[in-house]
């Protein structure tokens, strides 16, 4: 486009210059001479109008030109400023962020394979690089004093409740009513000899011997013939248990001084070093896992992990309401994270700028709206001739000397 209008000056200069060379021999040539005149003084004041926009012209420090360099630092300033005033306002940034559908956007992305395989392998490099910043003892103790605190902050009797009543739920708890009922047959049968030993020890001395085998014996074919009976599902024991378990589960949800003995149990647990020792263990365990050792173990946790995260795309991008927990997640942390900062990052935007040469900062910008500002030259050239030559054809219309 330079090209194009400092050809175009060019031109009008030669056409002044061969209109006046003809003139004698074409007098009509005067109102070509005019629009050529006219348009080289246009073209001319409208080149150095845009070059002193960006620099000095033909390197004069004339005053008031090179304006953009002479004021990148206050361009700068002005730049920051709007794009916080106009871009990073609480409500702008609400209105915008409103209309993103992060959540789906980034579940239709991740359930693609490609990029779910791209991903994984990218978390699969970074993590061995993450371990190296502590050691495993710290990790250790870390993880342990994490998921001790996680436990902690969780109510012992809801979540005890909750997970009674889901593993209680199962067939109305006849499975692990007759899983109790296995154990407790099998632990008489392991211990008969015990069971007569202690009937003996509990009987009157002068019974014989015998009475006393007798007596053990029909102890435990009782035992064994109840615990035969309680099998069937119309036995009036097994429905009593069964009342027994869901009165309790709904007194763990409601029940305060059950709370209080839930919290407490809670309390000698999460406290005990073993505890502490055993979830660090777990998470270095967890953490071996993820840290492979060669290629090939490398390559197995790269297809599984993205074998999850795909999985968990395609989950996520068919479920409205998680979905929109994602989005609201990122608009909150958007908002929290930005709206906040914008005058800092304003700043930083105006440091940008300031930090970078005051000839690339016109180079940028001329880069931009240079085309645009190449056509200012062209139309100047074109519209300052026009108006010569109306200016000359009036002044021969009325009389007046051109």
């Amino acid at each position: 486009m330079q090209l194009v209008a400092t050809g175009l000056l060019v031109a009008m200069a030669a056409l002044y210059v061969g209109a006046g060379f003809w003139l004698r021999q074409a007098p009509w040539l005067a109102y070509v001479r005019a629009f050529a005149e006219a348009a080289t003084i246009g073209a001319c004041a409208d080149w150095f109008a845009v070059t002193a926009l960006f620099r000095h012209p033909l390197g004069l420090t004339i005053p008031h030109t090179g304006i953009i360099p002479r004021n990148k630092d206050r361009i700068g300033d002005a730049l920051g400023a709007f794009i916080a005033d106009n871009f990073l306002t609480v409500e702008i940034l609400e209105a915008k962020l409103s209309q993103l559908e992060v959540g789906r956007w980034g579940a239709a992305w991740l359930r693609h394979p490609g990029n779910a395989s791209r991903v994984a392998e990218r978390l699969v490099r970074l993590l061995p690089e993450l371990l190296a910043l502590s050691t495993p003892e710290a990790r250790r103790r870390f993880v342990g004093a994490v998921a001790a605190d996680a436990i902690a902050g969780v109510p012992a009797a809801p979540l005890a409740a909750g997970a009674l009543g889901a593993i209680w739920g199962v067939e109305g708890g006849g499975a692990i009513l007759d899983a109790g009922l296995d154990l407790t047959a099998a632990a008489l049968a392991r211990n008969e000899d015990l069971i007569r030993a202690e009937v003996a020890g509990r009987t009157y001395r002068w019974l014989p011997r015998w009475v006393d085998q007798k007596i053990g014996e029909a102890i435990l074919k009782g035992l064994v013939e109840t615990l035969e009976q309680m099998r069937a599902p119309e036995h009036p024991w097994r429905g009593r248990v069964q009342t027994y378990v869901a009165d309790f589960i709904g007194r763990l949800e409601t029940d305060p001084t059950l709370a209080k003995h839930a919290e407490a149990i809670k309390r000698r647990i999460v406290s005990h070093p073993l505890l502490l020792e055993r979830l660090g263990d777990v998470g270095l365990a967890l953490e071996a896992s993820f840290n492979p050792t060669t290629d090939e173990a490398k390559r197995a946790l790269e297809q599984r992990l993205a074998g999850w995260l795909a999985g968990f795309g395609a989950w996520l991008y068919d479920e409205a309401e998680a979905i929109e927990i994602f989005n609201d997640w990122a608009r909150q942390a958007a908002q929290r994270t930005i709206a906040p900062r914008r005058r800092e990052i304003g700043r930083a935007v105006a440091s940008v700028v300031a930090g970078w040469d005051a000839r690339s900062v016109a180079e940028k910008l001329e880069l931009q709206i240079g085309a645009d500002l190449q056509f200012i030259r062209i139309n100047g050239t074109l519209v300052g001739g026009l108006v010569g030559l109306t200016i000359y054809a009036l002044s021969k219309w009325f009389g007046q000397p051109a």
